[in-house]
């Protein structure tokens, strides 16, 4: 059975950071890429960044390019999304998932979303 449990989020200034993880299982984590995805009440769930496993190799969306680090553990099939510079904007609920995707997507593409991580940007 899939499962992604996300952490880390959390209140903070505009400007701060925050380190979010993303725990992975029921799959063999070092075959697929790993999402980042973000989503705020009645906006579409939009990727943010993504690492392939197999080689490292990552993506980042405009919006975070330069502010955001993604970077996996494979010895611990656990993902990271360092946060920095963050904006007001950055606000939303951030999941992961094993699909590799910069913009916006379909839920319904993935049936097995996690419970999420709060990050709220106070301006």
């Amino acid at each position: 059975e899939v499962q992604l449990v996300e952490s880390g989020g959390g209140l903070v200034q505009a400007g701060g950071s925050l380190r979010l993880s993303c725990a992975a299982s029921g799959f063999t984590f070092d075959d697929y890429a790993i999402s980042w995805f973000r989503q705020v009440p009645g906006k579409e769930r939009e990727g943010v960044s993504c690492i392939r496993n197999s080689d490292g190799r990552t993506y980042y969306a405009d919006s975070v390019q330069g502010r955001f680090t993604i970077s996996s553990d494979n010895a611990k099939n656990t993902v990271y999304l360092q946060m920095n510079s963050l904006k007001p904007e950055d606000t939303a609920v951030y999941y992961c998932a094993p699909i590799c995707a910069t913009g916006p997507i379909v839920v319904s593409d993935f049936g097995s979303w996690g419970q999420g991580t709060q990050v709220t940007v106070s301006s």
